[in-house]
């Protein structure tokens, strides 16, 4: 018979019962759920591959992720720059950037990119301060080698960028070139904390220019990074990157050299906030600038 609550025994005034009950538990052996150590392995991997996806923005150095199979990604930034002395009468440069990636293959994703450019020029210059689109960029990213535990191999992963001449080079908005762009990724996690990328890749027809930023000759082009993220906690990771450019002819005669510190800060699952300040010396890198924008995964 069971008892319903109003009507329960009073254990304490009955002794036998409670004796009995302590025999009957006690009869049954205690049980150890073992938990397996590959259980903890994969939670620690878990956590790192979270952290390496939302580490790509705001810096130029790229990361081995790719996007969710049938799923997109969204980065959003404005970069406001400080242009060096070379590019007179080019003083200050506002860029605004769009870019949508969609894994259209379970390692593989496809996105573009655009623009949206303020040229602050000063005020002897013919073509006033220019606003516009820039030049679109459509890529393919392809990871190829993912990290797993116990193995000292990293991540491999390359993409691949078409950049048409879609905004108006006579507005420096535009480069007037297509761009072909091919880019080498590898990246390597430390630490559960810590995780390193490096980059390089190549132009082979076009240049690097945004705007009044970057190469403006036209010729191969070799470019390389590498950048260094650490996740101070679950929310919030901070960073340093080295990013350049160089011509494969002296005759060109430009090149980029820029340092950046920046990180990122998780408002909720999928959402962040990324935000970086940039220190440039080559002539086609600016002098300093700032970004600030934001990462959604759908």
């Amino acid at each position: 018979m069971v008892l319903s609550p109003p009507h329960a025994l009073p254990l304490r005034k009955h002794p036998s019962v409670l004796r009995s009950l302590r025999l009957s538990c006690e009869s049954y052996p205690s049980v150890q759920v073992p938990v397996p150590r590959t259980l903890g392995v994969a939670l620690v991997v878990a956590i790192v591959t979270v952290v390496a996806a939302r580490a790509q923005q705001p810096f130029v150095t790229d990361n081995a992720d790719v996007a969710l199979y049938h799923h997109w990604h969204l980065e959003s930034n404005v970069e406001y720059d400080v242009l060096s002395r070379s590019a007179f009468p080019s003083l200050r440069q506002e860029t605004q950037t769009i870019k949508f990636s969609y894994g259209l293959f379970r390692r593989c994703e496809v996105g573009m990119d655009f623009p949206l450019i303020v040229i602050f020029n000063a005020s002897s210059a013919p073509v006033g301060s220019p606003f516009g689109l820039g030049d679109t960029d459509y890529s393919v990213k392809c990871d190829f080698r993912r990290e797993s535990e116990g193995s000292r191999w990293p991540a491999f992963a390359a993409s691949l960028n078409i950049e048409p001449p879609t905004g108006n080079a006579k507005l420096q908005l535009g480069s007037g070139l297509t761009d072909y762009y091919l880019n080498g990724i590898m990246q390597k996690t430390l630490s559960p904390r810590d995780t390193l990328r490096v980059n390089a890749g190549a132009t082979f027809a076009g240049n690097t220019l945004t705007g009044a930023v970057g190469i403006k000759t036209r010729g191969t082009i070799l470019t390389g990074g590498a950048s260094l993220t650490h996740q101070f906690t679950k929310r919030f990771d901070l960073g340093i990157e080295v990013y350049g450019g160089y011509t494969a002819s002296l005759a060109l005669g430009r090149g980029e050299l820029q340092e950046q510190i920046g990180g990122n800060y998780e408002i909720r699952k999928g959402l962040t906030i990324d935000f970086g300040t940039i220190l440039g010396q080559a002539v086609a890198s600016p002098r300093y600038g700032f970004q600030l924008g934001f990462s959604k995964d759908f």
